[in-house]
């Protein structure tokens, strides 16, 4: 009886705009944000992370969808500077998904699930690094008044 919005807001019901207002509380609450993966923190510095990054890239170009296990053995064998262990070596793989250089995907086998990473085609990443911008340095931080101009234009754009 709370969200049904019967009736025109007499003694004992709930008018037509409070009963909007609760469904639209209730969706808006009950989505799972989607995890902002551009800013996993690689744990290096940017130019080491790069190095790293066309370490990883080379090997799963050379040997197709590969799952972390597969990729963690390759890199032991390209003996990749840098890279100090596998759960960071996931970072990076991480790190490099939220740049848009590798794509993960899934893959179910009866009721277990494998998870493949590959590299994005190139006619693809070319036109995404066009749309997007570049990366803001890290030592220049924007003021107050352009954080709240790009909070006003992300929202216009939704």
């Amino acid at each position: 009886m709370l969200f049904h919005g019967g009736g025109g807001g007499g003694v004992g019901g709930v008018g037509r705009g409070a009963a909007a207002a609760c469904r639209i509380l209730v969706r808006c609450f009950s989505r799972k944000r989607s995890p902002d993966l551009r800013r996993i923190n690689p744990k290096v510095p940017r130019e080491e992370a790069k190095t790293i990054s066309k370490g990883l890239y080379d090997i799963l170009k050379d040997h197709g969808p590969l799952t972390v296990s597969n990729t963690w053995d390759y890199a032991k064998e390209a003996g990749i500077d840098g890279l100090n262990s596998k759960t960071h070596m996931k970072i990076l793989l991480k790190w490099m998904t939220g740049r848009k250089v590798l794509k993960l995907s899934c893959n179910h086998i009866g009721s277990a699930k494998k998870f493949h990473y590959s590299i994005l085609p190139e006619e693809l990443r070319s036109a995404e690094q066009i749309s997007s911008p570049l990366p803001v340095s890290e030592s220049t931080k924007p003021s107050m008044q352009g954080k709240k101009l790009a909070k006003k234009a992300n929202r216009k754009s939704r």
